[in-house]
């Protein structure tokens, strides 16, 4: 169960630290006071979306830290399936909501806002205003009949053979072509495919072309320069080269090293030099032999450098993409020219799993129209309980074609007086009778989930009266074996609670502030007397309240 819940700059709550006790709690206050903010912090611990209009105005971010107790074992195989550490009676989660980045810890342990939700359902129901409303939604009809008859692994089941069966149909479109338009197809590839294969396309071949084209076309110099530098090295008729003179340097210097030792280091650079400088000279006269720019091979390049970029602009700007767009456009012709087996290959799939689908759904229907009848008998009788004595309750199941939820269109089927027939719930339910209705359809779902704490955010709205005493009843009765938080502006509603906190809104001229107090005996009888008669507290106000709280 929540233990405890500490809130940081959320909107006009400052700080604020409320312990909550197992059983029924109400918290009540002026309207405005912070009430629904204390939904949204317990919602954004939660895992939920959360807005940065969230975060207190003046400050960079806000937080919310929410302690649970005697942990359940769903809660517990959730935390070991996210590899959370856990001490099996304690769990704190603490959410940071920043203009940047949001935040999220599980016992210490950071973890991702998905996770957090993951934690957060096993954890809490929260029922707000709105989900009244959707009451109005046939959609939602569906999933409480699903919900209540545990019937999610029949709907994951059929889901995946629903899944393969959409994926088999949108191959089968795919593959469908006329003959003409499959004709065309086949021509333009198999073009295309010819054109790239008979150009014989080589990765990195035009950088290697250009390269070569750049030595052929500076061949002649680059020939003139080799010969002339080979000719100095070497000499020639007329003139003795370099590598003589640094002969005969060497010889001479080793001969005056033989009467000067010093000179020896001398007469090995020069003997090294001449060495180095016959090996240059025999490199150079490798060149020259094996060097070829016949002018010839130049436009036999250029023709080719021409031809690769036409294909370019087809087919992709390198040679890779050349290449990748034969290989794609290869594997759409064997599509193609296969598709007819392929289709039949399909087709056949499709029936079977067609078969299997239709099989589940039915199924499926069948289950959910006898929950169904079982459903609507059990909300009635709390609709009954809740000052409805002449409810009439049922689901309207229509067969529709299959979709992801089966076969069925579920409705909420609603009498609310004698006399009148059941019509669409949207058509009839008022706010007061769509809050009760809520609140009997999640007292009997609640019987089959293992939620440990549920809220109940404003659940009597458009309720006064006797209706609003036996909803207070109904909270709870449902507390019996779980922990009820409900937020009300109802004193019948509060009345029936075992702990009561007031929501304060206090104004110190430079800044709003909430505060939230657990209220003693007196300090509820005042409170009650308030919700019942306004902020004037009489003697009659406080006998009334104190008449409330002594029927508990």
């Amino acid at each position: 169960m929540l233990s405890s819940l500490y809130i940081e700059n959320i909107a006009v709550i400052e700080k604020a630290s409320i312990d909550f006790e197992s059983g029924f709690t109400c918290l009540t206050g002026e309207t405005g006071a912070g009430k629904s903010i204390i939904i949204d912090a317990i919602q954004a611990v939660m895992g939920d979306r959360v807005s940065k209009d969230l975060i207190r105005t003046g400050t960079d971010s806000a937080s919310v830290s929410a302690m649970f107790t005697d942990l359940k074992p769903t809660v517990i195989e959730k935390l070991d399936e996210l590899g959370v550490p856990h001490d099996e009676d304690e769990l704190q989660l603490v959410r940071t909501i920043r203009q940047g980045r949001n935040t999220q810890k599980a016992n210490g342990m950071p973890i991702t806002a998905a996770m957090l939700k993951e934690i957060g359902n096993t954890l809490i129901n929260i029922n707000g205003q709105h989900e009244s409303y959707e009451l109005l939604t046939p959609e939602i009809h569906g999933r409480y009949i699903d919900t209540y008859g545990n019937l999610g692994e029949l709907i994951s089941e059929y889901q995946s053979e629903y899944t393969r069966l959409r994926e088999i149909q949108r191959e089968l479109e795919s593959l469908k072509m006329d003959e003409n338009q499959k004709a065309r197809r086949i021509d333009l590839l198999r073009y295309q495919i010819d054109e790239i294969r008979a150009a014989d396309v080589k990765p990195g071949e035009r950088e290697e072309l250009k390269k070569r084209a750049d030595q052929i076309s500076h061949g002649e110099q680059i020939s003139n320069d080799v010969r002339e530098a080979k000719e100095l090295l070497n000499g020639d008729t007329d003139f003795e080269g370099a590598i003589t003179f640094v002969h005969r340097a060497a010889e001479l210097a080793e001969s005056a090293a033989r009467s000067h030792l010093p000179l020896t280091a001398t007469a090995e650079e020069l003997r090294n030099a001449e060495y180095l400088l016959q090996d240059a000279e025999a490199e150079l006269r490798s060149f020259e032999d094996s060097f070829d720019f016949d002018p010839a091979e130049l436009a036999d390049i250029e023709d080719r450098l021409d031809l690769l970029y036409r294909l370019s602009l087809k087919y992709g700007e390198t040679e890779q993409d050349i290449l990748k767009f034969l290989d794609e456009s290869q594997k759409e012709l064997d599509t193609i020219e296969l598709a007819d087996e392929k289709m039949e290959i399909l087709a056949t799939e499709f029936e079977e799993v067609k078969a299997k689908a239709i099989a589940l759904a039915k199924k499926l229907s069948e289950k959910r129209k006898e929950c169904s009848v079982k459903f609507s008998q059990e909300v009635k009788n709390q609709l009954k309980f809740l000052n409805m004595p002449s409810v009439e309750f049922a689901v309207r199941q229509d067969r529709v074609p299959l979709n992801k939820f089966g076969c069925d269109s579920m409705e909420f089927m609603v009498s609310a007086n004698s006399g009148e027939s059941l019509k669409p719930m949207s058509k009839i339910a008022s706010g007061g009778e769509l809050s009760r209705i809520m609140l009997a359809i999640k007292t009997v779902l609640s019987k089959g989930d293992n939620i440990d704490t549920l809220i109940f955010d404003e659940i009597d709205t458009g309720i006064s009266g006797e209706a609003g005493r036996k909803v207070g009843l109904k909270l709870r009765e449902a507390a019996g074996n779980r922990q009820v938080i409900c937020i009300t502006h109802l004193a019948q509603i509060a009345a029936m609670a075992e702990n009561q906190m007031l929501i304060v809104k206090h104004d110190n001229g430079a800044r709003t502030y909430t505060e939230v107090k657990l209220l003693d005996h007196d300090a509820r009888l005042k409170e009650l007397a308030r919700i019942i008669g306004g902020d004037d507290i009489t003697p009659l106000k406080l006998k009334m309240a104190e008449e409330m709280l002594s029927l508990n």
